[in-house]
């Protein structure tokens, strides 16, 4: 009952965190576009290749977040340690690694003129660390799939000693 109790709670946060970035999709970054391009008409190019990247970002991200549905899905149904997990915690490693460099590529080298006509250099110093998030989720994704590709030999093991 418990860990039904905590994979709802999961469940529910997954929810969340789609809806919220469903929600900055929707209003934030539009409002993101006219905002900046009224501050730093010198920027435009630069601005819509930002909001185009976070756009694109989004995608990795959902997939992501349903790979993260479906192991908690499996971790529901007992199958926790199986090829599956590990075939979702792969997926998420490449999908972060792939949200990751569209950041590096295309977030964060145009942040330059923003920050320049803002005077503002910490900017790009944000953006880069914004950028490495992605990095950070696939290489704990990472080491949790070799975990758990461990674990599942060591089941596979002893299911055959038995």
């Amino acid at each position: 009952m418990f860990k039904k109790g905590s994979t709802l709670l999961l469940k529910a946060t997954l929810l969340v965190m789609a809806l919220i970035v469903l929600a900055m999709a929707i209003f934030a970054f539009p409002s993101l576009y006219t905002g900046l391009n009224a501050d730093f008409p010198m920027a435009n190019k630069a601005i819509l290749v930002i909001i185009t990247v976070l756009y694109a970002v989004t995608l990795p991200y959902f997939f992501v977040l349903w790979q993260s549905w479906k192991l908690l899905t499996l971790i529901d149904q007992n199958l926790g340690f199986s090829a599956f997990s590990i075939h979702a915690f792969r997926n998420i490693k490449l999908a972060s690694l792939v949200g990751g460099i569209l950041l590096m590529v295309g977030f964060v080298p145009f942040l330059f003129p923003i920050a320049e006509a803002d005077d503002a250099p910490g900017l790009i110093i944000y953006g880069f660390f914004v950028a490495c998030i992605p990095f950070v989720v696939s290489v704990f994704a990472a080491i949790l799939e070799m975990l758990f590709q461990n674990a599942l030999q060591m089941k596979n093991e002893n299911d055959l000693t038995i």
